[in-house]
C-alpha cells in the first residue's frame, strides 16, 4: 500500500481531474490518497487569527477542511472511494479501489500532539502510513522541491510542516519510504 498526499494547492491545478482519473485506474487496490486542506485549511488559519481561537478549534476546522477537499476529490473522480477509518480504507483496497482518506476521526476535544499547526496533512500522511503499515508515503507539492533535500531541510524551507521530519524518521525506522515530490513527480508516479 502507498499513501499519496495531494497538497491543497493542487486543488487549483487544471490537471487534477486527469491525475485523479489515472490514480483511480492505475493505483486501484494499492493507494490511499490523503487530501491537503488547501483553501479550506487556509480559512481555518484566518479564522483562528481573527478570533484568536485555540489550537484545538483550529485543528478541528483544518480537519474539516481536509474532509472538504476529500469530498471535492471524490466529486471529481467518483471511482475513488471515500473511507473514514482504518478498516474502511483496507476494505476499499481489498475491493480493488483506490481510497481517499476522510480524516474526521482526527477531531479532538482536548489538545494532543496533533492539535498544532506544526502538524498539517504532510505529517498526517506519514502518521497514517505508520498506522496502516504502508510501504511508502509520497507528498506531492505544487512548489519546487530541491532534489535530495532532507526532511529537516524541507521543513526549514517551509515545504513541509515542522513535525514532518520526526514522522519521516519514524517511517524510516519502520521501513516506510518517504518522498516529497513536485507535481511532475506525481506524473512519474502514475504513468
Amino acid at each position: 500500500m502507498q499513501i499519496v498526499k495531494l497538497g491543497g494547492s493542487l486543488l487549483h491545478d487544471p490537471l487534477l481531474p486527469a491525475w485523479l482519473s489515472r490514480l483511480a485506474a492505475q493505483a486501484a487496490g494499492q493507494t490511499v490518497i490523503v487530501p491537503g486542506g488547501g483553501p479550506f485549511a487556509d480559512a481555518a488559519r484566518a479564522v483562528q487569527k481573527e478570533w484568536r481561537a485555540n489550537d484545538v478549534c483550529a485543528h478541528n476546522m483544518a480537519v474539516l477542511g481536509m474532509a472538504q477537499s476529500a469530498h471535492l476529490l471524490h466529486g471529481l473522480e467518483p471511482r475513488l472511494a471515500l473511507a473514514d477509518s482504518d478498516a474502511s480504507l483496507r476494505a476499499c483496497l481489498d475491493a480493488g479501489r483506490a481510497a481517499i482518506w476522510l480524516p474526521l476521526s482526527l477531531q479532538r476535544a482536548a489538545p494532543d500532539a496533533l492539535t498544532t499547526w506544526d502538524v498539517t496533512s504532510d505529517s498526517l500522511a506519514a502518521w497514517l502510513a505508520l498506522r496502516l503499515g504502508a510501504r511508502s508515503v509520497v507528498l506531492v507539492k505544487s512548489c519546487p522541491v530541491p532534489p535530495q533535500a532532507t526532511p529537516d531541510a524541507l521543513a526549514t524551507a517551509g515545504i513541509v510542516d515542522r513535525a514532518f521530519p520526526g514522522y519521516a524518521a519514524q517511517c524510516a525506522r519502520a521501513g516506510i519510504n518517504c518522498d516529497v515530490v513536485t507535481r511532475a513527480g506525481l506524473e512519474r508516479l502514475i504513468k
